[in-house]
């Protein structure tokens, strides 16, 4: 049988994106924020209910050039259950990730228990809205507030979400989002930030285009983060189906949940209350005692079957080989707990309803 992956990137009809991209042998106008990167920018502000969007060459520049851009300092409160890019981004602009446990019931940042990390050298709040559920935004708001610290969101699973009638990119200083070809919404490789304050995109405009102003002004030391107008182009064609998209994703989603609810032994992420979700990911979390086999175990005999499912994430960032001893996972239970148990399911639009049945029945075979 052919191979189903954990995930499969979004792609529109051949035509389409010919289609979309053949003025750009008209113009030559390729890259440095041309007709498709204007256009794509426009139409996310619109579809993610924001007020202002840049867009960048992937989403670990969204992060890392954000972070620049607010000129922090000292501390970062994080969560170590995230892609290796959120703690890279914090450690590569000379800041301490001072590491916060997560929720068991979101996998996403425990807001109860940062204030208890702040320090006097904390200056932000790096919290990550995980497989597309949504932090307290409102809790984390609050410490802010009270604190005086910056709070930027790696926003990259939670495209297109939107709570209490907002859009996710909408709250804390600055969202980060990736347009990764694993992403709900893709651009080939691509990312972007949504912000409020026009001084931070001045500022993060110059640091994505080498500090120049116009032709003769550079005024600040910048590196290159300008998305391309083939990314963009892909962007748009993507942006066109992405609601038929995510309602393919529910549909598989309620299936996996039809069919996986009850099991004894196996977790399922639950629906959180005020928000429509984007259907990114279908993580399990497996009790070895309870269920009979482990999350390593499982993994393997959908291996053999050609199914890939992903241990996402594992290890905890704070565990990566690269800072060895400079952290302790065990100073976040939970977030430990999770990572050395949890699976994502395969999920992507063109995954069948059959394809999760049979996977389905696997895991029921166990």
């Amino acid at each position: 049988m052919d191979e189903i992956l954990v995930t499969r990137s979004s792609m529109p009809q051949f035509q389409e994106y010919v289609d979309e991209i053949k003025e750009l042998w008209d113009s030559h106008w390729l890259t440095n924020m041309g007709v498709k990167h204007k256009e794509l920018q426009k139409k996310l502000e619109e579809y993610l209910g924001v007020e202002n969007i840049d867009l960048l060459t992937n989403g670990h520049m969204a992060i890392e050039l954000s972070l620049q851009a607010l000129n922090l300092t000292g501390e970062v409160i994080t969560t170590p259950y995230t892609f290796a890019s959120t703690t890279h981004a914090i450690v590569r602009n000379g800041l301490t990730p001072v590491f916060c446990d997560i929720d068991p019931n979101d996998y996403t940042i425990d807001a109860a228990k940062i204030e208890q990390l702040i320090t006097d050298k904390t200056s932000a709040i790096v919290p990550v809205h995980v497989y597309g559920n949504v932090c307290n935004v409102e809790m984390i708001q609050n410490i802010a507030d009270r604190h005086h610290l910056k709070v930027v969101y790696d926003a990259a699973h939670a495209f297109g979400v939107r709570y209490r009638g907002k859009g996710i990119g909408s709250y804390g200083d600055v969202s980060c989002f990736s347009f990764h070809a694993t992403k709900v919404f893709n651009t080939i490789e691509g990312g972007a930030v949504s912000f409020r304050d026009p001084e931070f995109g001045r500022i993060m405009y110059g640091l994505k285009n080498f500090g120049i102003r116009d032709q003769e002004l550079v005024d600040s030391v910048g590196a290159n983060a300008k998305m391309n107008e083939f990314c963009a182009a892909m962007g748009l064609c993507n942006l066109r189906h992405i609601r038929e998209g995510i309602a393919k994703r529910c549909v598989l989603v309620e299936r996996y949940s039809e069919r996986l609810s009850g099991i004894a032994g196996l977790k399922l992420m639950p629906r959180q209350a005020d928000v429509v979700p984007n259907y990114a990911y279908f993580p399990i979390v497996v009790d070895e005692t309870v269920f009979g086999v482990g999350r390593d175990e499982i993994s393997e005999r959908l291996a053999r079957h050609n199914i890939f499912a992903r241990k996402y994430f594992y290890p905890l960032t704070s565990s990566f080989v690269c800072y060895e001893n400079q952290f302790d996972p065990d100073d976040t239970p939970v977030a430990r707990y999770v990572s050395e148990r949890v699976l994502t399911l395969p999920l992507y639009e063109d995954l069948t309803i059959e394809d999760v049945d049979r996977i389905c029945d696997i895991l029921l075979d166990i």
